[in-house]
């Protein structure tokens, strides 16, 4: 069975876009976004919210010529080699390859897709996110916080969720910023 993570960046106080929406504060530097790249590698499969495949979108024409970093080439081609599910009632194509759209999140078939899937699973957008925790099917929870703190906005978690989590893994970053991986633990 694959694992599914969910990865965020937030903000000291929590926060994945600030009121107005903008998460420029977040924008990693090169370490950090070379430790990115190595966390997501293996991720077969990315699970995104309409707004979150909106932003990664930049990716799929991103320049990969040697006047880009190694580090945004790498991650031009991580993007571009996993397959996309994105969960919108407003897009009416994919504007990616290797996409495919869904009008609703179910958990039935993400469940029936951890079973057959052969890399791990990546969750982003904090509000998808949040009704995959729910449901129960997240196995990994990873923040990288960020020495910032911005006030309001959305938060990277449900106000009303509750889990026991184990720390299984931490990092700091020269810039302040600092990795945390936390595995869900059984019985939850």
């Amino acid at each position: 069975m694959s694992t599914l993570r969910y990865f965020a960046t937030a903000s000291l106080d929590g926060y994945v876009a600030d009121s107005s929406g903008a998460f420029d504060w977040a924008a990693p530097d090169a370490e950090m976004h070379a430790f990115v790249n190595d966390q997501v590698r293996t991720a077969g499969t990315w699970l995104l919210g309409r707004r979150m495949y909106q932003t990664m979108l930049y990716w799929e024409n991103a320049d990969t010529s040697e006047q880009t970093s190694a580090v945004e080439r790498d991650f031009t081609g991580i993007w571009r080699s996993c397959d996309k599910i994105v969960y919108s009632t407003t897009l009416a194509a994919p504007s990616s390859t290797r996409t495919r759209l869904e009008p609703r999140f179910d958990p039935a078939r993400v469940r029936d897709l951890k079973t057959r899937a052969e890399g791990d699973l990546t969750i982003g957008g904090a509000t998808l996110a949040g009704e995959a925790l729910r449901a129960g099917l997240v196995d990994v929870v990873e923040l990288l916080v960020v020495p910032w703190v911005i006030g309001g906005g959305l938060s990277w978690l449900p106000a009303d969720l509750r889990l026991p989590l184990e720390l299984v893994d931490e990092r700091r970053f020269a810039s302040g910023a600092v990795y945390l991986r936390y595995a869900i633990m059984a019985g939850r």
